[in-house]
């Protein structure tokens, strides 16, 4: 296991993985048994009587002047456990449904953040070339002008999706993912914006062979990628069983009934069957599917099953890779991430 905080939680967190807090607490538990992933406070597992009862809050939390969390655990494409939480002082009470709503529109760009902190293992490394390879997956850096900055050995190995053009510029051989690509990288800068940043790459089968996330460089992170404005990582699938919807979540930022419609159609189910066994009308699941279709980036509902059908997950296993990533994002005073 690997985990980061924030300062005010450092001293804290540190006894709590030490002195064997962490192993006996089944919040994680709770979080990756949940059907529908987001962000879940205490009141979405326990009653009050149970918390008093729960000797990871009573004994250890409280008495730290803590005691309610925001907390979602991500099950990523590459097989790394991610869980991020938030702490609140145990006076100001339990998280407002708000403040879980405005954490779950941050829950995809947290996924792809998250995915690489995991390759890592949340350690820096000395510049973009030994991070990208680090990385143990497909990647390169872009400036703002989407010119390649660097590009580790793994990406400049895909010519079947990756066409390498003149002054340091790419284009995607899918089409539809380079039209995804060059749409998205201008709106980096504002993440309530609606453009999709994971989206599926396709071979020349027509069955899908990568899933690329593009995330923005900020802050820290610049001062080992340096003029870098972007990461391009690809996740490599293969076809399959289908993926569970946790994998389609964090693969293409879809949303729980997004994702449970994608799913269905994956294996094999009518809308009519959907919209049965979610309890809602056949026009609610159709216009699921136009979202779904518009994030992977398909126009046809027959493309959308084929595509997502051909979806597993490819594990490269490295002596680098952590099995297990805690990432604690915590701001006791405000409730939000920093």
């Amino acid at each position: 296991m690997s985990w980061t905080t924030s300062a005010p939680l450092s001293d804290i967190f540190q006894k709590y993985v030490n002195d064997g807090w962490f192993a006996r607490c089944d919040r994680r538990v709770c979080l990756f048994s949940q059907n529908t992933p987001g962000f879940l406070a205490e009141h979405d597992f326990w009653s009050d009587e149970q918390l008093d009862r729960n000797e990871i809050y009573r004994d250890f939390f409280r008495p730290h002047g803590l005691g309610w969390s925001a907390s979602t655990g991500l099950a990523m494409p590459t097989r790394d456990n991610i869980v991020f939480t938030l702490e609140r002082d145990f006076q100001r009470g339990p998280f407002e449904s708000e403040k879980i709503s405005l954490l779950n529109e941050l829950r995809p760009h947290l996924a792809r953040a998250g995915l690489i902190a995991a390759r890592l293992g949340l350690k820096s490394a000395q510049d973009a070339s030994s991070t990208l390879t680090a990385l143990g997956l497909p990647a390169l850096a872009l400036d703002e002008d989407g010119v390649v900055v660097e590009a580790n050995a793994l990406m400049q190995d895909l010519s079947e999706h990756i066409h390498w053009r003149a002054q340091g510029r790419i284009a995607l051989n899918d089409q539809v993912a380079n039209q995804q690509l060059w749409a998205a990288l201008p709106t980096l800068e504002n993440l309530t914006q609606s453009h999709a940043r994971s989206f599926v790459m396709r071979a020349q089968t027509h069955r899908a062979a990568l899933v690329a996330h593009l995330v923005p460089i900020k802050r820290s992170a610049s001062d080992y990628f340096g003029r870098s404005y972007a990461l391009l990582v690809a996740t490599p699938v293969t076809a399959g069983r289908a993926p569970p919807v946790e994998i389609l979540r964090s693969l293409f930022d879809l949303t729980p009934s997004e994702a449970r419609v994608a799913r269905g159609l994956a294996t094999g189910d009518s809308l009519d069957d959907i919209a049965d066994s979610g309890g809602v009308s056949r026009n609610t699941v159709r216009t699921q599917l136009q979202r779904v279709m518009d994030k992977i980036g398909c126009t046809r509902q027959a493309e959308v099953t084929a595509l997502l059908s051909s979806v597993t997950v490819s594990v490269t296993t490295t002596a680098t890779m952590p099995t297990a990533t805690i990432a604690t994002a915590t701001k006791t005073t405000s409730g939000t991430t920093q």
